[in-house]
């Protein structure tokens, strides 16, 4: 089956997931840099495409969205299905640059949440690119990720979904999801809108424990999501185009349960008070966590303009972000964090001659960010917490607006030799508002970024690729600037570019599908973490100079046996470390990646399939004596086609693992010092059972 999947706009180089039989890669199309089709035997470099089977197969195993990804793209490192974070989920112990349609849902003000944006239900593919690009810059050091959403299609089209997912632990350990779609139109006009719900009950751990609620990062017991979207496109000319996406996302706390200190008004110190919490019915708080988002975005496409492909694509995303009631010395506080993200990106494609094409624009955006913090009088050892005070602002408010040109060119050398080379030239103005301890500033950021790349087809089923690659982020803003001692002009806290190389081979051929890339990735600056004058609470960032790399081996391999068996494994071999005192130390396992793999074996015909997968993350230390440790948990689904729907059954866990998330452990480093160790024992859930089923029609 030929198949035609769209990269977006996310820039030159990459390979692709395959489809499910070898033979059929060769006629497989995606859209990258340029934003014209281009076979992936023509792609130079590692990339891979989660088609919406691949993703629904990881989610009726009870995953959610990241820790689905986690399984599915060797270089993402494993995620938590009960939590909101995502932090330090690295992409090649890097950053990732996460976007829906090309919309970049990364902020300056780094809050991880990226992937508590959308229902699975509106997602048709996820299209991933190891490293940087020309074509885009904050964050994407270690690689993007772009979540392509589902578009309306010609006639009346619906499509449905229902679930539930329990481990059987109690009446209140229920999900419940349900989600409606329709869409329709003709060859000139198209529309598709969605509604996608989903409660969660509360979490159980293997030992059928609850799993107590993350108080700092927030996470997902008892919470409600709500998912609505809409697109409409519209075929202005045989030569023009016109696509427009809107959504609105709430993910909010919906419960009764909170977090009960037994000895909050009687402990003498902090750590006694919060000692001893357990999980209550009773919770009752002026504030709750949650995730708003509203998204919109445009794209405009004209074959001919000038004799060349023209893009224009306007977008405007805000999101507000309010976390978990934090216990303090005699009152409980509650961040909420404000990002308004505001930008348009044009592009040029031009054939110049038969071997060589170049994509060439600008973009611009403007970020705005503010914040407060709500304080809250606690009673009933923190089951119930009123509102008396608000903080406005919390954080530093600032302003970044970025403005940058960017080029990518393709040259077929000879048959079996292609070369590809860009550039990115960069300049964010940031300003920052005065807050108590600073006087507010403003600081320059300008970065040129260059990519060069040569792809060598063997014409008998093997390639293999060469690439270099340049990214850069800029460190947290707010965090930077939060006043207490220092301000803007004594602290400029510089960028960080991140510089990649890249080897890679694949080959399709027979019954093999094989993609394997080696990389090496330094930077000669790094994040630092300022603390308060008794060296215990975090305060702010800055950046330091100290050399960092990380590198590693990533892939996926996968053999077919007849046309209904297959094998396959997903690995990332990856060690980070850090210069101290001129020697190569293991990096903080607070940021480095745990190297992981999957191996998986899959049965399926026309209308049934059955999948049953072992994920192992393997034991990480660093040069302090801190230590993550590695856990194996195994998931098992099968699916059934009907003329009525497809049913399905996963379950996560299958053998009743009991171990700590990855997020837990590092929160444990992170928060050792507040005391009270069992709060930051954020366990994985036990064996559990999601039963769904989905139709179209």
């Amino acid at each position: 089956m030929k198949k035609t999947l769209t990269f977006g706009l996310i820039a030159a180089a990459g390979g692709s997931v395959l489809p499910a039989q070898a033979q059929d890669t060769q006629d497989t199309m995606v859209v990258i840099g340029a934003r014209t089709p281009t076979e992936i035997s023509q792609i130079p470099g590692a990339a891979w495409v989660v088609d919406e089977a691949q993703l629904q197969q990881q989610l009726n195993a009870g995953q959610s969205l990241k820790s689905a990804l986690g399984r599915l793209i060797p270089g993402f490192d494993f995620g938590s299905s009960t939590n909101r974070t995502n932090y330090a989920q690295n992409f090649r112990g890097r950053d990732a640059l996460v976007m829906i349609n090309g919309v970049s849902l990364n902020s300056s003000r780094s809050l991880s949440r990226q992937f508590d944006s959308i229902d699975p239900f509106n997602i048709t593919r996820v299209e991933v690119l190891s490293g940087a690009s020309s074509l885009y810059g904050g964050g994407a050091t270690g690689g993007i990720i772009n979540i392509v959403t589902k578009k309306g299609e010609e006639g009346l089209n619906f499509e449905s979904e229902l679930g539930v997912t329990s481990g059987f632990n109690d009446s209140d350990d229920l999900t419940k999801r349900a989600a409606q779609s329709i869409s329709g139109g003709n060859e000139r006009v198209k529309g598709r809108l969605a509604i996608a719900v989903q409660e969660n009950g509360s979490f159980y751990d293997a030992d059928g424990e609850i799993i107590k609620p993350d108080i700092a990062q927030s996470g997902l017991q008892e919470n409600r999501s709500v998912d609505l979207m809409g697109n409409l496109a519209v075929k202005i000319s045989e030569s023009e185009r016109l696509d427009v996406t809107a959504q609105y996302y709430d993910s909010a706390y919906a419960g009764d349960k909170g977090l009960y200190y037994p000895n909050y008004d009687s402990g003498a110190t902090y750590s006694e008070k919060i000692q001893g919490s357990e999980v209550r019915d009773g919770y009752d708080s002026d504030v709750d966590p949650e995730t708003e988002r509203l998204y919109l975005n445009a794209n405009y496409h004209h074959r001919a303009l000038l004799g060349q492909e023209f893009y224009f694509q306007a977008y405007h995303r805000e999101e507000s972000s309010v976390f978990n009631p934090f216990p303090g010395a005699s009152t409980f506080t509650v961040s909420e964090q404000n990002t308004d993200l505001t930008g348009a990106k044009a592009a040029f494609t031009a054939q110049l001659s038969k071997p060589l094409s170049v994509t060439y624009g600008l973009d611009l955006s403007r970020e705005e960010f503010d914040s407060k913090r709500y304080t809250l009088a606690p009673s009933d050892g923190g089951l119930e917490l009123d509102q008396t005070d608000v903080l406005d602002p919390y954080y530093p408010s600032f302003q970044a607006d970025t403005l940058a040109a960017f080029a990518q060119a393709d040259y077929q050398l000879t048959r079996n030799l292609q070369l590809s080379g860009g550039a990115r030239f960069e300049q964010t103005d940031v300003e920052v508002d005065p807050q108590s301890g600073n006087d507010g500033g403003s600081n320059s950021y300008d970065v040129s970024l260059f990519n060069l790349k040569a792809l060598y087809d063997f014409h008998n089923g093997h390639q293999t690729w060469l690439s270099y690659t340049q990214g850069f982020e800029i460190p947290d803003i707010a965090k930077a600037y939060r006043g207490v001692s220092f301000d803007i002009s004594d602290n400029p806290v510089d960028g960080i570019k991140t510089q990649q190389l890249e080897t890679g081979w694949r080959f399709n051929g027979g019954n093999w599908q094989t993609q394997v890339a080696a990389y090496y990735s330094w930077s000669d600056k790094a994040i630092d973490y300022l603390y308060s004058n008794d060296g215990n609470l975090e305060i702010g960032v800055t950046t330091i100079d100290k050399d960092v790399r990380t590198y590693g081996v990533e892939g996926k391999v996968e053999r077919f046996f007849g046309q209904n068996w297959t094998l396959g494994s997903t690995f990332n071999a990856v060690k980070s470390e850090e210069k101290i005192g001129g020697e190569w130390q293991d990096a903080s396992i607070t940021d480095a990646s745990m190297p992981k793999a999957t191996l998986y074996g899959e049965w399926s015909d026309i209308d049934t399939r059955a999948r049953l997968q072992v994920n192992r993350t393997f034991d990480l230390d660093d040069a302090s004596g801190n230590e993550l440790d590695g856990f194996t948990t195994v998931d098992a689904t099968a699916s059934q086609d009907t003329a009525f729907g497809t049913v399905s059954l996963g379950i996560e866990n299958l053998l009743d693992e009991d171990y700590v998330t990855i997020w837990g452990q590092r929160a444990a480093v992170f928060y050792e010092a507040y005391g009270a160790q069992s709060l930051w024992d954020l366990k994985g859930r036990g064996r559990t059972y999601t039963l769904s089923w989905s139709h179209s029609y």
